[in-house]
């Protein structure tokens, strides 16, 4: 065991311009990928597996994960009278066990499509909570690189024929922006949290989710099922890359430059998740995957010319 350490503060009290150093453009492309592939990993699991007990396996395992790194460098959780479990134990909440829940009531009715273009929402409420919660204040240029960014998620994922029938399960999509809005929150609340290590409140904030999922999981679901090897592998992977390690790096970047850019990495997410899909799932390949990149790609850099 290496020497305790005492909790830390980890964030940066003056945010950085933008991704400008290798370190910081190498954690953000790594978190489009891990999130990216999700989709694809999710997508060949629940083949065999409820998505109630893929989540609530892929999430004790994250979180037991990043709970064995902390022990093996030192670090110790906060005793649970301290006022950051509060903060963790929303986070927890806000982002893993009440946003899935309301994405699979939703979805339900609501297509993968357009459930795409209500998370897509996200990155835009993620900007007006930013300017009215923290000081990173909206300006046009700003506002006007993330309504593109916006309009990219749409030519990607909207249905050909558009009539009123899309907006007629209005409750079930209101549901996935709900979803959408926890996200965005916790990313707020995560710039706002008491200065701790990300390594130590990724474990707090894991362990909380998974304790959340796993009772959703057996209330709803029923007994635990014993996973196939394909299931156990993408479990694996989802554990600890977009569970594990990417909740760690996603705390870390907030510190380091904010939550406006978490959300503008959020708009390559669906990209990568499509590409990925056509490369290893034999999806197909649509013309609006490459004007849907430009269309994000433009409002980054219009984003960008805001800060």
């Amino acid at each position: 065991m290496s020497e305790q350490h005492d909790i830390a503060p980890s964030q940066n009290n003056t945010l950085r311009t933008g991704i400008e150093t290798p370190v910081l453009l190498t954690a953000a492309l790594f978190l489009v990928l891990v999130w990216g592939s999700a989709f694809t990993l999710i997508g060949v699991a629940v083949r065999t597996i409820s998505p109630e007990w893929l989540v609530a396996y892929r999430m004790t395992f994250g979180a037991g994960l990043v709970l064995a790194y902390c022990l093996m460098k030192g670090y110790r959780l906060p005793p649970i009278k301290d006022g950051r479990w509060a903060w963790y134990l929303s986070m927890g909440l806000t982002g893993a066990s009440l946003p899935f829940v309301l994405i699979a009531v939703g979805q339900k009715t609501v297509d993968s499509g357009l459930t795409a273009i209500l998370v897509g929402t996200m990155p835009l409420m993620t900007v007006v909570l930013a300017h009215i919660f923290t000081d990173e204040k909206l300006n046009f240029w700003k506002s006007l690189g993330f309504v593109l960014g916006f309009f990219g998620i749409i030519i990607l994922f909207l249905p050909t024929e558009i009539s009123l029938d899309l907006v007629s399960d209005w409750k079930a999509q209101l549901l996935i922006l709900g979803a959408a809005f926890c996200y965005a929150s916790t990313t707020i609340i995560a710039a706002r949290a008491p200065e701790t290590p990300s390594a130590v409140g990724a474990a707090m904030m894991l362990l909380a989710g998974a304790a959340m999922s796993m009772i959703w999981a057996i209330g709803t679901a029923g007994p635990a099922p014993i996973p196939d090897l394909t299931v156990i592998i993408c479990i694996l992977v989802l554990g600890i890359g977009s569970t594990g390690i990417a909740t760690v790096t996603y705390l870390w970047l907030i510190d380091e430059v904010g939550p406006s850019v978490i959300a503008k990495i959020n708009y390559l997410v669906p990209i990568c998740s499509v590409v990925l899909g056509v490369t290893f799932l034999s999806e197909p390949l649509d013309w609006r995957i490459f004007v849907s990149l430009a269309v994000i790609i433009l409002g980054l850099m219009i984003a960008r010319k805001g800060r």
